[in-house]
């Protein structure tokens, strides 16, 4: 007897990883592609319902920033921006080895490598890298495809708390927000989140038509006295008109109002944008 159940321990299937004893570094390494098939297919196998939800959520983030900076030619990485996804990673392992990141982990470090990029990138696009509003747009483009795509958590407070969601946002950005009414275009609104910026805090806004297609409204202060050194004046930032901005598959309509910025970003066509970004933009002026 002893003999049989030595066997059956050793052929026994092993049982589902719990998430509290995945590795991240693991995990990125299987998002990322690092593993070989073999060890790849062998993790899938013993991770958890829930741990495969995140695996695949990190996927959704990972294929949006790609196809975000897909007709991007980034030629030779500057050594800057190796250093600071050296420094950046070398943080995150630090992190991990600290704490657990839970649920949030994965949009989190989504997050991060994704503002990380929008700053990274600026001197390949079209539009001065030191102009306060193109770094606000491109920020905005980025948040866009980083949370349009996600099905579990693509807001962090729901429309059905939108009283809540707008007294809370407006306390975070120092200035009261009104959240537009886009049902006439088609779209409803979903929800809301808190995001980080290059001048302070940002809000995104997330809408939703009946063909499931996203659009969000990004909402922050832009620093007119950012690109003073570069020989930006500090009106420049003040008020711009309403313009145009593609970033890769992301288009967006923007403008600052008063040191106020508002990116409308989606990816529809450019007439179809347009129309929902002037309702928004009469709106906001009635405010």
């Amino acid at each position: 007897m002893k003999s049989e159940r030595s066997v059956m321990t050793r052929t026994a299937p092993s049982a589902p990883l719990p998430e509290k004893d995945l590795d991240d570094a693991h995990l990125h390494a299987l998002v990322d592609g690092q593993l070989p098939p073999a060890a790849a297919d062998a993790a899938r196998a013993r991770l958890d319902a829930h741990a495969l939800g995140r695996v695949a959520d990190w996927q959704r983030h990972r294929d949006g920033l790609r196809a975000l900076h897909a007709a991007l030619d980034p030629g030779e990485v500057p050594p800057a921006l190796h250093q600071a996804a050296e420094r950046l990673q070398g943080q995150h392992e630090r992190q991990a080895r600290q704490a657990r990141w839970g649920r949030w982990g994965g949009i989190a470090a989504g997050w991060m490598l994704a503002f990380g990029l929008g700053w990274g990138l600026h001197g390949h696009g079209s539009g001065d890298a030191g102009d306060p509003p193109m770094a606000f747009v491109r920020q905005a483009a980025v948040a866009h495809a980083v949370f349009q795509p996600e099905q579990r958590h693509p807001v962090e407070v729901t429309a059905a708390q939108q009283d809540h969601l707008v007294q809370w946002l407006s306390k975070r950005l120092g200035r009261p927000l009104a959240v537009p009414l886009l049902s006439a275009q088609g779209f409803d609104l979903m929800g809301g989140r808190l995001l980080p910026g290059g001048d302070g805090a940002r809000a995104q806004f997330m809408y939703q038509n009946a063909q499931g297609q996203r659009i969000t409204l990004y909402v922050g202060m832009v620093d007119a006295d950012a690109g003073a050194d570069r020989g930006a004046t500090p009106q420049r930032a003040a008020e711009t008109a309403f313009q145009f901005h593609e970033e890769g598959a992301v288009s967006s309509f923007y403008w600052v109002d008063q040191g106020f910025g508002y990116a409308l970003s989606g990816e529809l066509p450019r007439a179809a944008l347009l129309a929902v970004a002037t309702a928004v933009h009469q709106q906001l002026v009635k405010h």
